[in-house]
């Protein structure tokens, strides 16, 4: 901590989030920087979690323009840029939050995504589905197997274990499927089964 005439100061961050990152955020903090007041010690995935931003959702963070970990420990006045997942384009030389992209991408669904997994199924996509898995379980399974996991539930995704996942914003099952192959770049990998 700062002290200035004996009163204690609080550390500050400076933080910006890019692109889908800003979903997460409330409206008056999308795409820009803004200043977040520190309360103890705490890592950049804490922050990050703080400010409603699932760590599965976040492929790259820049302090002060260096590459950093999720257990970082922030100092007064970084600056801290977070982007989204990479699973297009190879960042593994600077990436150093999960070993590497899942470029063979398979799936797993939570309960909410039923008819996606169908949708999925039918484009060739490996991807598992029960409507009663539980979230243990579906974690488990995604880490066991290197699965993605696509839901609309947050807490999912905020659970340490988990490295790739991704929060679908879709509502309707065929836009779904526009957004996750879009977001994963699957156009290319598309075998229609018959």
């Amino acid at each position: 901590m700062n002290t200035i005439n004996s009163d204690p100061v609080p550390d500050s961050i400076t933080i910006r989030f890019y692109e889908e990152l800003n979903d997460f955020l409330h409206y008056s903090r999308r795409k820009k920087a803004f200043n977040f007041t520190l309360t103890g010690k705490r890592t950049i995935k804490d922050i990050i979690e703080a400010l409603g931003v699932p760590h599965t959702e976040v492929d790259l963070i820049l302090v002060n323009q260096k590459p950093v970990q999720f257990d970082y420990h922030l100092n007064n006045d970084d600056y801290i840029s977070v982007y989204p997942v990479f699973e297009a384009i190879d960042i593994t030389s600077i990436n150093l939050l999960r070993p590497r992209p899942l470029r063979e991408p398979k799936f797993i669904l939570d309960v909410h995504l039923g008819t996606l997994a169908k949708y999925l199924r039918l484009l060739g996509f490996d991807t598992l589905y029960r409507n009663n898995f539980e979230d243990a379980e579906i974690i488990n399974l995604s880490v066991s197997e290197q699965r993605i996991i696509l839901t609309r539930d947050l807490q999912i995704l905020k659970n340490g274990k988990v490295t790739h996942g991704y929060f679908v914003r879709e509502t309707i099952p065929m836009k779904q499927l526009r957004e996750i192959v879009t977001r994963f770049d699957l156009k290319d990998q598309i075998k229609i089964r018959t």
